[in-house]
């Protein structure tokens, strides 16, 4: 890639519930920007082509997300990184970290289904960091809800007001185009062979709209006006102060309505700004070099055997080679070997700056959260780790593989694949894994038996909940039946109990101990 330092950034990601098109939509938009010149299939079928993002075998094979990847790519005079972030549930504490990474987000809707739960606690996720949300409405090709129903909801159930900057030409499942409402024109699209190339865009005036899409357009353009009327036209300040969400229709699989969600977020996403510091304050954009790690990936790449480590570059300009200093334990660390990242793909990049997220190659010193810094010191505040809900113990089938089990799942839990928890009592031999969602345990078995070679049995636990609690309490907690005591690997003393009664049978019986939720979403 050519040297793209002075050229504007724009950093996102890209969030939904499952099946709702995310990574069709992130592959069309690279599709787009002429970074590929065909589109695989999605859906992981036998013979057919994975998307750019999803690489990981299980991702393949079951046709979701279950990883978190960074695209980079110039679009017109921009420098795009989109971050394709894991759709399932089981995995949010991965979107979560990457929702520390960005500055703005695209949230995409299914048409038929609305708004779902996965969706409405990602909105609520944003909105609590304070991200400008982008929402698309995706499948307009197939049938689904009506047009201003779908508004309404998003007002009633998240408190933001839709500011549509496109509007459908044509009832669900009848996809012609789009009116876009800054224009007053008709953008109408034509398919191609299976959606695997970009959509024809026709630009036309209203009266060309009015001949060729009759009813139609008609319909589209008096709803246009109710939305006007109702207070419902973009306004990028209270866009970016969170309160509005400008939206556009879409179908990802046919590649329509795609070029306009491009070139809005060229247009109305922000820059990169101001990250605030741990000690207060903020580290500007023209300081120092300075960055952060958002999440630590192996495995990538069966014939390298390396550790990728994603950094978010906050301030300054990234040069590699670079020393930089670990802000965590004040050590200096080399950047000899730095990549740029487009799904599995990687190249050695050379400079990077704010918005950027750069691979940093073999940084085992490096963990989720961590900072490193030139020049004046900073440290930005940690990445939380969330309450699990799902607990196994692990141990490895062949004894004598023990020390590739221990390899294995300390890199999974400096990864932050799954929690790892340890007590005195249950010995290395048999740690607890704890998760948010219990398929984050399958992708632990089979990276432990491809990666590591080291084929483990899990156990599940009868414990569904985890406070944080003190070492000084430890001792009287542990003294209660059905109740186990352990330490993470951050050092947290998580008491586990079977559920909340209890949980509160164990305050009542000892009013004096520790016992604190833990955070359940945010983030940075």
């Amino acid at each position: 890639m050519p040297d793209l330092d002075r050229r504007p950034r724009r950093t996102f990601a890209v969030i939904s519930h499952p099946d709702a098109g995310k990574s069709t939509l992130t592959e069309a938009l690279v599709l787009h920007a002429q970074v590929i010149a065909e589109a695989g299939a999605v859906h992981g079928k036998a013979g057919r082509k994975g998307t750019v993002s999803d690489w990981m075998a299980m991702e393949r094979s079951r046709g979701i997300s279950i990883s978190s990847t960074a695209l980079q790519f110039a679009y017109r005079d921009h420098v795009v990184n989109l971050v394709d972030t894991p759709g399932h549930a089981d995995f949010s504490e991965d979107t979560y970290r990457v929702l520390s990474a960005v500055d703005s987000a695209v949230m995409l809707v299914d048409a038929a289904k609305g708004l779902e739960p996965q969706t409405l606690k990602l909105f609520r996720v944003c909105a609590r960091r304070g991200l400008p949300v982008i929402t698309v409405i995706n499948k307009w090709d197939r049938p689904g809800r009506d047009a201003l129903e779908l508004m309404d909801e998003i007002e009633s159930q998240i408190g933001l007001r839709p500011t549509p900057l496109t509007w459908p030409v044509g009832v669900p499942g009848d996809f012609h185009g789009v009116l876009d409402r800054r224009t007053g024109g008709f953008v109408r699209y034509t398919r191609t062979a299976g959606g695997a190339t970009r959509a024809p865009e026709e630009h036309l005036t209203a009266e060309a709209a009015l001949a060729a899409a009759g009813e139609d357009w008609e319909r589209a353009s008096e709803e246009a006006e109710l939305l006007t009327a109702d207070g419902g036209d973009h306004d990028q300040s209270t866009f970016l102060a969170g309160r509005t969400t400008p939206v556009l229709f879409a179908s990802a699989l046919l590649n329509f309505g795609v070029a306009q969600l491009l070139d809005t977020l060229l247009e109305l996403a922000p820059a990169p700004g101001p990250t605030p510091l741990a000690a207060g304050g903020a580290r500007e954009v023209d300081a120092d070099f300075s960055a952060y790690v958002f999440k630590v990936q192996a495995g990538m790449d069966a014939n390298h055997r390396d550790r990728l480590a994603y950094a978010r570059v906050c301030s300054g300009v990234f040069e590699r080679g670079m020393v930089v200093t670990h802000a965590a334990t004040g050590k200096p660390f080399a950047t000899k070997y730095a990549h740029t990242v487009f799904g599995k793909e990687r190249s050695s990049v050379e400079t990077a700056s704010p918005g950027d997220i750069v691979g940093l190659v073999n940084a085992n010193a490096l963990r989720v959260g961590d900072t490193i810094y030139d020049g004046v010191p900073a440290e930005f505040p940690e990445i939380e780790s969330f309450a699990p809900e799902h607990f196994v113990s692990a141990r490895v089938i062949d004894a004598g593989r023990y020390k590739r089990f221990r390899r294995g799942i300390e890199q999974l839990d400096q990864e932050g694949v799954v929690q790892v928890l340890r007590s005195e009592l249950r010995g290395d031999q048999a740690p607890v894994l704890a998760a948010v969602g219990p398929m984050q345990f399958e992708v632990v078995a089979a990276r432990m038996e491809t990666e590591f070679h080291a084929p483990i049995r899990m156990d599940n636990l009868a414990y569904s909940l985890a406070l944080h609690t003190t070492p000084e309490h430890a001792g009287t907690i542990s003294g209660f039946s059905g109740v186990e005591v352990m330490t993470r690997s951050d050092g947290t003393v998580l008491a586990l109990f079977p559920d909340k009664w209890k949980a509160d049978s164990v305050r009542r019986q000892a009013p004096g101990v520790v016992l604190e939720a833990l955070p359940v979403g945010g983030g940075r």
